[in-house]
């Protein structure tokens, strides 16, 4: 049960809150009467807001159409009259132009072809909406007036602005072209910028607007002309420094000139001057007679001044070459400004014609020279041939990257040179081997004292040289197919459907097999010649002095290690050879020593009285040696081993055979009492015929 008091407060509570929920209601109760006295009173507003609204439009509508059609109408005036304008406008184009199309373009080329825009709109305009006005006639007539002025403007700026590119740059650009850093500033400006800019404009108008052609004619002829000329004059840059300094240089080493974009010492592309001055200074050494063995007539032709004159002009040529890829290159780059992306190539193709048809027809005289020079068997002549053809093939990328898109006759022509060059060098190397093998004996034109053959030294010195192109002589034999001819399996490997693709070690291998073949015709021609010596010992000497010379050659050249790659016994053959030969001339001097052998000779005891049988012997032994000494001594001392080491081998071995045998010989009878004038018959000491024979092979003595 709750307590009262607790009753009584809850009762308290209970009427409080009640009292705040009536007050509440009746708060509530005012409100909502003031909220509908606030709507009614705004029903009402709009109410009469309404009206009014209605009452506005009723007005306001009909002076609005009123208004917009006024607008219309003045819109339209507008229209006719500015139309009216623009169709007089037209009427006077000619008048207002006429003055500067007769004037030109040249300085003031932007305002011109707004002139020339407005002449073409006046022509359209009248031939879409009056053909017959004889005002069409006159924008006509001023529309192609201004064409042939800017097709002039454009010959005109081509040609005072087209300039030769001095041989000082050209070599510059050469030098430049392996030095990454500088290759940038290389780059040749062949029209300045704001000619190029003027030349542009007029040639895209003349494409676009011109309707024209024509232009691009003019621009690949006076383009081929510089680039032609260009390439002439650094050939002749080369001519006139050879002459003054015997070495092509670049003027833009000691001159600082303000066209020279490097300061640097020119490089060479690939060819080292004075190769071919190398090979023919030391063939002409032995071209007295020549090779065909006519006496006099050196198949060489060692003229005066005739090899600087040769290294000139293969430096110049190759210089052009690597010239006109750089000026090409050059061109086309300008050219992609100038003329429309689908005329291009065909516009580059013409261009270039000259200059390219200028090289390959030098390259074929260089060729057709060497053809000559190898029909009067002057094959160090096929060393010009191989310099250029290396350089050839080595720029070859470059070339067909150069002219892609060309007409496949301007992108045979270098191909057809480098076959011709192969061709011409593989006739030359086959002939040479034949020439080597047929050589003929001639009495007059072999060495009297057995020394070194001039065919041995000619045939060496070539084949030396073929170690500076050893890749362009392997191309040229492979070109010909001459695996076949030296019977070399081809392994797939190394060789593919084209004649000319093999790799290094097969082109390697054609080579060695074609020296080993030289080597071989020599050595048999060698053989053949010794026999026209009637004396063994000479004979003898001879095939030594030429072995040696071979084999000493091949070594210090390093031929022989590409010998070896076909012949690995090769040095060792050649070895044996010079031993037989040394054996072979040894035994000339048998007809001395048997003199004083053992054998046959009289035995007799101490004391004992010589019959004259035996004292006969005795001196018939000493006379025989002394008059066979005296005799060989005599003959062989014109004799000639140029070799010292071979020399003096030979001299040791046969002072040690003699001076055996002649000192056991004069031991026994130096005593002995055979006649009553020992001086007569023991004429020399042991000393004294060594001295003798140590003179042998000298003719100075």
């Amino acid at each position: 049960m709750i307590p009262p008091q607790e009753a009584s407060v809850r009762r308290r509570e209970i009427e409080d809150k009640l009292k705040q929920e009536e007050e509440t209601l009746s708060f509530i109760r005012d409100s909502l009467e003031k909220s509908d006295q606030l709507t009614k009173n705004m029903v009402s507003i709009l109410s009469s807001f309404e009206s009014r609204l209605m009452k506005l439009e009723n007005s306001i509508i009909p002076v609005h159409k009123q208004t917009e059609n006024l607008q219309r109408l003045q819109e339209n005036v507008e229209k006719t009259l500015s139309c009216l304008d623009h169709v007089i406008s037209y009427y006077h184009v000619a008048s207002d132009t006429e003055k500067i199309i007769r004037e030109g373009p040249t300085g003031r080329l932007e305002e011109y072809l707004a002139c020339m825009a407005k002449i073409q709109k006046a022509v359209e305009y009248f031939q879409d909406n009056n053909p017959d006005s004889p005002e069409l006639n006159r924008v006509k007539f001023l529309f192609e007036r201004g064409k042939e002025s800017l097709e002039s403007e454009f010959r005109s700026l081509m040609t005072r602005h087209s300039k030769v590119v001095s041989p000082v740059l050209i070599l510059d650009l050469i030098s430049g072209e392996d030095d990454m850093e500088t290759q940038d500033d290389m780059t040749l400006e062949h029209l300045s910028e704001s000619v190029l800019h003027d030349v542009i404009r007029i040639s895209r108008w003349l494409v676009e607007y011109g309707r024209n052609q024509d232009f691009m004619n003019v621009y690949y002829q006076i383009r081929s002309s510089q680039l032609d000329r260009s390439i002439k004059g650094l050939k002749e840059h080369f001519r006139k420094s050879s002459s003054s300094s015997g070495v092509p240089y670049s003027p833009a080493i000691p001159n600082k000139r303000k066209d020279t974009p490097t300061k640097k010492p020119v490089k060479r592309p690939v060819y080292i001057s004075g190769t071919i001055r190398k090979a023919q200074n030391l063939l002409k050494q032995y071209s007295q007679h020549g090779l065909d063995g006519k006496k006099g007539g050196s198949n060489l032709i060692p003229l005066e001044g005739r090899d600087d004159m040769l290294d000139m002009e293969i430096d110049a040529y190759i210089h052009c070459v690597s010239a006109f890829v750089k000026l090409a290159q050059s061109e086309y780059q300008l050219l992609t400004d100038i003329i429309p992306e689908h005329h291009q190539k065909k516009t580059f193709d013409s261009l270039i014609q000259d200059a390219l048809d200028g090289l390959m027809m030098e390259g074929e005289n260089i060729v057709s020279v060497a053809r000559k020079a190898i029909i009067r068997h002057d094959y160090s002549a096929v060393l010009t041939v191989f310099p250029i053809l290396r350089h050839l093939k080595q720029t070859k990328p470059e070339f067909d990257q150069v002219l892609q898109g060309t007409a496949a006759s301007t992108k045979n022509k270098l191909p057809g040179l480098i076959t011709s060059m192969e061709t011409t060098g593989a006739k030359a190397l086959e002939d040479f081997a034949d020439n080597i093998k047929n050589d003929p004996d001639k009495e007059y034109n072999m060495p009297k004292d057995g020394t070194v053959h001039e065919l041995t030294s000619n045939a060496i010195l070539f084949l030396q040289q073929l170690l500076d192109f050893q890749e362009t002589a392997g191309a040229m034999l492979a070109s010909q197919v001459l695996g076949d001819t030296y019977n070399i399996p081809l392994d797939p490997r190394e060789t593919s459907s084209s004649a000319t693709s093999y790799n290094s070690e097969f082109s390697k291998r054609l080579l060695s097999t074609y020296i080993c073949k030289v080597l071989g015709n020599l050595q048999l021609n060698l053989l053949s010649k010794s026999k026209v010596y009637e004396d063994p010992a000479l004979r003898a000497i001879f095939l030594h002095n030429n072995y040696n010379y071979i084999l000493k050659s091949l070594e210090k050249s390093e031929l022989i290690h590409l010998v070896a790659v076909t012949q690995k016994t090769a040095e060792r053959s050649y070895r044996d050879h010079i031993e037989q030969q040394i054996q072979t001339y040894q035994r000339s001097w048998l007809k001395v020593t048997d003199y004083i052998s053992e054998k046959n000779l009289p035995v007799f005891q101490p004391g004992v009285k010589l019959r004259d049988k035996e004292r006969q012997m005795i001196k018939e032994r000493f006379k025989g040696f002394n008059d066979g000494l005296e005799e060989l001594c005599k003959i062989q001392k014109a004799w000639a081993i140029p070799d010292t080491e071979q020399r003096d081998k030979i001299r040791q071995a046969q002072k040690t055979i003699v001076k055996e045998n002649y000192g056991a010989f004069l031991h026994r009878y130096a005593s002995v009492p055979f006649t009553k004038n020992p001086e007569k018959y023991i004429k020399y000491r042991v000393e004294q015929v060594a001295d003798m024979i140590e003179r042998l092979f000298d003719t100075s003595a």
